[in-house]
């Protein structure tokens, strides 16, 4: 099949690396998206490339956490009382996949994707996308006690295990503070994670549109794509207004709300909305580079003049509004831990929804359709994967399969 124009359903930073990457390949390309570039998931993330903590979602951990904590509004992790037999499936399905070697076996594609996912950028950066990503140095990890600490090396320890490229130090208080003094006193333990990059997610997402613009492609937005219809030649996208775009192939990259346009094309496998909340400060003692509080699941992000805050993992409808207890969650667990913050003066207050899967695998490839490609499912991972995503469901349109991609077959 001769692909030569290419339409893709969703601006975020997946759709967007997969447009980037198609032009590589000398295809025509037009991204449609229902809001905007960057309006869900990518806009609000922490903006991490920190392959040491790119690890599979469902992990034995999150079982600790037990019924009653999701069931608690201020448990990083939380689930709303539901009655929706889906939703309940989806957890029950994660649930199962929360087990030591289950993770161990995702751990191991894991740490061979966190390989390639930064060379992507690189070649962004090399094609010209204006915006860059830069060194965490240093990359916190904080702690209130060294048992909490010790949980997080057991973790990294696992993933060394399974082949993931994991270097770190011990901090004690002192060596800790004198790296992030706007740390507060009950910070008492740390440790220094080398190897991991940022981004400032609303302007990388800005610069890779405008790539994709100047390099001939199309990026409209206001454009609900509801229905997808292979004739058998061509593939046929229909708007909510009743708008028709047709093209050799398309690409489904939309998030959270995958599910309804995939599924015809015999993608089964379950993409839920893990939503998650941030907001930005602006802290009267810089914090330059990036601290993550692992106990309390939350992340900090300098975005050049301020820094963002997120945290949290909510399994909900990706439609339902931002519950503001879910950021008085974040701010009672942060404000110990960073106390020069004015915590009452936050701005930028934010929900997206992270699409999870069940496994903790993204969906990565082709439908029974010839014509229909998914890329999607990535969970908290979207920014970090999005690109070696984009590379790789490129190669494929193109006839050029990579050896990862049956880990992340959307028929499986």
């Amino acid at each position: 099949m001769a692909v030569r124009r290419v339409v893709v359903v969703g601006a975020g930073m997946v759709g967007l690396s997969t447009a980037w990457f198609l032009q590589e390949h000398d295809l025509e390309v037009t991204v449609l998206d229902r809001t905007g570039v960057a309006a869900d998931a990518s806009w609000g993330n922490a903006g991490w490339l920190a392959p040491a903590l790119t690890l599979p979602l469902p992990e034995p951990s999150v079982l600790r956490y037990g019924l009653r904590s999701v069931l608690t509004p201020s448990s990083p992790v939380y689930v709303p009382f539901t009655t929706d037999l889906r939703l309940l499936r989806f957890l029950a399905d994660f649930a199962r996949h929360c087990t030591t070697r289950r993770w161990k076996r995702s751990a191991e594609i894991f740490a061979r994707t966190d390989r390639i996912a930064t060379e992507a950028y690189d070649v962004l950066a090399a094609g010209g996308v204006a915006e860059r990503t830069r060194q965490a140095d240093p990359f916190l990890a904080a702690f209130t006690s060294e048992s909490d600490r010790d949980h997080l090396i057991t973790e990294l320890d696992h993933s060394r295990a399974a082949g993931g490229e994991v270097d770190f130090d011990l901090l004690d208080a002192d060596s800790l503070h004198a790296l992030a003094p706007a740390l507060g006193d009950p910070v008492c333990a740390g440790l220094r994670i080398r190897g991991q990059r940022f981004l400032d997610p609303p302007r990388f997402m800005s610069a890779l549109a405008e790539s994709v613009r100047v390099r001939g492609g199309e990026v409209v937005a206001g454009y609900e794509v509801t229905a997808v219809r292979d004739s058998g030649g061509t593939v046929e996208v229909v708007s909510a207004d009743g708008r028709r775009a047709a093209a050799d192939a398309v690409v489904l990259a939309t998030g959270a709300r995958l599910d309804a346009l995939a599924r015809p094309f015999g993608v089964r496998t379950r993409v839920q909305a893990g939503r998650g909340y941030s907001f930005t400060v602006r802290p009267e003692e810089p914090l330059d580079h990036p601290v993550y509080f692992p106990a309390q699941r939350v992340a900090c992000t300098p975005l050049h003049d301020r820094l963002r805050i997120a945290g949290m993992m909510e399994f909900r409808s990706p439609d339902a509004p931002l519950d503001p207890r879910r950021i008085t969650a974040i701010v009672d667990a942060t404000r110990p831990l960073l106390p020069r913050i004015d915590w009452d003066r936050r701005h930028e207050e934010w929900v997206g929804s992270r699409p999870c899967t069940a496994d903790g695998l993204p969906l990565i490839g082709g439908t029974r359709s010839p014509r229909v490609f998914v890329a999607g499912g990535h969970g908290m991972w979207g920014v970090a994967l999005g690109p070696m995503t984009g590379r790789m469901l490129a190669n494929a349109i193109t006839g050029h399969q990579d050896p990862l991609s049956a880990y992340f077959d959307p028929l499986r």
